[in-house]
Order: C-alpha cells, then sequence, then structure tokens
C-alpha cells in the first residue's frame, strides 16, 4: 500500500524497546519489548479502532449532548457518538499532526487546535514520545496561545496487552479506591462509590479479569514515592504490562473492549489516563482552565516487567 490509514509512521527505537507514533491523530500505534506486546497494536494497514492509541483533547470521554456552557456562551460541538447523543474524545483523533526532533529513540507530535464556532479558543498542542531503559515516557504539553481563557482536559487511549494469551486470564491490578458510576444506556457520570461496595470493580488486590466487562473511570489512586499510580496486566506468560500515571492525571478509565468487533474484541485493557471525568465540560469537575500564555503539562508511562 502507498499510503497507510493512519499516516507517516514514526518509529522509535532504544534497545529491545520499540514503538510506533503515527501521523493520524498524533497516537501510538504500537510499543512492544523484546517483540512482546505492551500495548496492543493495531495494524499498518487499518484504522484506529476504540481510539486505540489516541491523543484525547480537549477533552478526554463523553459530554453529554455535545453542549457545554464557558466565559458567559453556550456552545455545541458535533456529536461524534450520535446514537448516544452524546461526543466523545475532543477533536483531534483524526487530524493529521507534524513530527519535530524526530530521533531513533524520542519524537514529538505537534498541532495546533484553531479557534472554530463551537470551540473558540486557540491551543498550541505537543506529545513527546520517548523511549529509555526505564520503558515509555509520553508528556503531553498543551498551550493557550488565544487572548482569552480556554477551558481544557486531556487523556490518552492506550490499551495494555495480556501478551498472546486471552484477555480474561489475564491478572489486572489497579490500586483505586473509587468507582466514576455511569448510566448504563449513555455512559455519562452518575455519581460514585467505594469499590469496596461493588467487589466486581475492585482490583485493589491482583486478581484475574474473568468475564468481568468494564467500562468506567477509576479515581482516589493509590501513588508511590513519585507521585505516580499504576495498572499492572499480568498475562499468561507471567509478563506484567504497566502503564503509570503522574499526579496530573487523577483518573484512569478501564475499558475491557467488549464493544470492539473481530480481532480487538477483549484482547486488550484500554488503561485511559484523564485529567478530568466525563462530561467536565458540563460539570466542571476538574476541568482545567488555561489563562492566555499558560501551559499544562501531563505525563504517563508503560513497561514490561517479569512476573513474580
Amino acid at each position: 500500500m502507498t499510503s497507510a490509514p493512519s499516516g507517516r509512521q514514526y518509529r522509535i527505537v532504544s534497545g529491545p524497546h520499540e514503538a510506533v507514533i503515527v501521523e493520524v491523530g498524533g497516537g501510538i500505534r504500537e510499543y512492544r519489548v523484546g517483540g512482546r506486546d505492551v500495548l496492543a497494536p493495531y495494524a499498518v494497514d487499518a484504522m484506529s479502532d476504540g481510539a486505540h492509541g489516541a491523543v484525547l483533547i480537549p477533552w478526554p470521554n463523553r459530554l453529554r449532548d455535545g453542549k457545554y456552557h464557558f466565559g458567559g456562551a453556550d456552545y455545541q460541538v458535533p456529536l461524534t457518538e450520535p446514537g448516544k447523543s452524546n461526543a466523545i474524545h475532543g477533536f483531534l483523533r483524526w487530524r493529521g499532526w507534524v513530527a519535530s526532533g524526530h530521533e531513533s529513540d524520542e519524537v514529538t507530535m505537534r498541532t495546533t487546535l484553531y479557534p472554530r464556532p463551537e470551540y473558540p479558543f486557540h491551543l498550541d498542542i505537543a506529545v513527546h514520545y520517548a523511549l529509555s531503559d526505564a520503558g515509555l515516557t509520553v508528556t503531553t504539553t498543551a498551550r493557550n496561545s488565544g487572548a482569552a481563557p480556554a477551558p481544557y482536559g486531556c487523556g490518552h487511549h492506550p490499551y495494555l496487552s495480556p501478551g498472546g494469551g486471552p484477555l480474561d486470564a489475564a491478572v489486572l491490578h489497579l490500586d483505586a479506591a473509587t468507582r466514576i458510576r455511569t448510566d448504563p444506556y449513555r455512559q455519562l457520570p452518575a455519581g460514585t462509590e467505594p469499590v469496596s461496595d461493588t467487589p466486581e470493580f475492585d482490583f485493589r488486590a491482583a486478581r484475574p479479569i474473568g468475564s468481568a466487562r468494564i467500562d468506567h473511570g477509576f479515581t482516589d489512586l493509590a501513588r508511590d514515592a513519585e507521585g505516580r499510580a499504576w495498572v499492572r496486566l499480568r498475562g499468561t506468560d507471567n509478563q506484567v504490562a504497566e502503564l503509570w500515571v503522574d499526579e496530573s492525571y487523577p483518573i484512569i478509565q478501564l475499558f475491557t473492549a467488549d464493544t470492539l468487533t473481530g480481532d480487538h474484541r477483549r484482547t486488550g485493557m484500554a488503561a485511559e489516563p484523564m485529567t478530568c471525568p466525563p462530561n467536565a465540560f458540563q460539570s466542571g469537575e476538574r476541568l482545567i482552565t488555561l489563562a492566555p500564555g499558560a501551559s499544562f503539562t501531563a505525563r504517563w508511562g508503560a513497561r514490561l516487567t517479569p512476573g513474580p
């Protein structure tokens, strides 16, 4: 094929670590260590399905009816999940990004979100991907280049890979005390509850996923001495795909990919760093207001480790 659906492919390598970053959406198509997938990939001749590897800006997850109020004005964005009357995952998933600083082990993807009627704000976005002995590090920075304050949230949509085994047999560990409940039809927030009240969603102690169907945000994350929270997915090969988030990400959305089709249905576990919960443009919960000239940076990463 002369052109991949995801555009130009930017391969970065550091020892046994290798990743491919793509032009369309500025996301990550694959990351593996020693030939073992850490992030579940999608094929070079395919479009990203289920938001595989996508950058989610200026909001992650869902926005009810595509409506929000900010700075004294009402706005209506296109409904990109029309069956549920939601707008989902921002504006940048299908945009062509520009690569800069492409070296053997790193690349920065850049784009500009220019003012538009439904979002009359001006953001310059850079996502830096770097590999090292410690794994993959992803740094997202947004700068408000406009003259007015801008509402902002960000996220990313990687899928942790269980290796060659089934997701049902993989062992999941996420030390999060609280789950964001959602309504069953539109998957919009309907409050929160302690995971101790719903044992099927309590993964504070590592255990097999089994037949659990998960598509929820988790918060009140336990953090290590560096302020990082971790998701760990151990496959039947006893290798552990790990994802960490810094303190800029208070929420991790888990998704067992039940609604995907073909080879991607329940073959990876989405572990999505989010700076704000679903529908934050309406609720204002954890919504970031970027002042003119201000920037916001958030980091997450992934690695592969041997199991116990």
